[in-house]
């Protein structure tokens, strides 16, 4: 079985964090998986939803949009306002950018606050709800420092890192990180989460007009398991890198990059 791209069947796509794409966010990032790319931006509103005062909730909430560009696919796609409904499929992919992020987000520590994570896809090219949580993760950890820089909070809410990948069976062999003409013609599609200690937060998996065994399974869990270790290294480099200061300047201020050839 040869991969459209050559890759291993245990191969992620080339990985690229660049962060500091918007300025006006407490944290972003343009992640990249493959020709998959994904501006995830992180912004701190200093209240929390009606619903939480409401109820008398204590802490913080994290919310999270999704929408993919007009221009991010072959065929120009609709905005959801020119539909003048919205889409469903970025409404799931939005509500499980937002599970994955509060199962490592401890939002008693975020205090009166509310997390806003924002994913606009640009190009896309398979994966881009696993690139998005990824992003998102990283978006998150550089606003919680600027948090603790501006001594807002003291203790950083963000419990661990947590990233996801896909994985499929493709011409009969279980593969990970699916570009799409991979994803187009899959026997079976997962999409994994799973924080930087190897705990599962969601999985996701179907058959495309096909079954797939225990054993299949297993594989591409395994690999998922492996892709998002690789993922979490790159996700702390590239957060690490904010921190370092550059000729008196913190990197912080600038973009910067991460980059790995996987």
């Amino acid at each position: 079985m040869n991969r459209p791209d050559g890759r291993a069947v245990d191969a992620l796509r080339t990985i690229n964090f660049e962060t500091g794409v918007a300025p006006h966010a407490n944290g972003s990032v343009l992640v990249s998986f493959g020709n998959t790319r994904v501006i995830c931006a992180a912004t701190i509103e200093e209240r929390v939803p009606g619903w939480m005062r409401y109820q008398g909730k204590k802490g913080g909430w994290l919310t999270a949009e999704y929408s993919m560009l007009p221009y991010s696919t072959l065929d120009r796609k609709d905005r959801e306002i020119s539909r003048g409904k919205p889409d469903g499929r970025n409404t799931e992919i939005q509500r499980l950018i937002g599970r994955s992020l509060r199962a490592v987000v401890d939002l008693k520590k975020l205090g009166a606050r509310t997390l806003w994570i924002d994913c606009d896809v640009l190009q896309a090219d398979g994966g881009t709800r696993t690139a998005s949580i990824t992003g998102a993760c990283v978006a998150s950890a550089i606003a919680f420092d600027a948090l603790l820089e501006k001594g807002k909070i003291t203790v950083n809410p963000l419990k661990s890192y947590v990233a996801a990948v896909s994985a499929g069976v493709y011409q009969g062999t279980p593969v990970l990180d699916l570009n799409y003409p991979e994803d187009k013609d899959a026997s079976v599609d997962f999409n994994v989460v799973m924080d930087e200690h190897g705990q599962f937060i969601e999985v996701q998996g179907s058959g495309e007009e096909a079954t797939f065994s225990s054993e299949e399974m297993a594989a591409m869990l395994d690999l998922s398991k492996k892709g998002i270790t690789e993922l979490c290294e790159m996700q702390h480099a590239a957060v690490n890198a904010t921190r370092q200061p550059a000729d008196g300047v913190a990197l912080a201020d600038l973009a910067t990059q991460f980059r790995t050839q996987a």
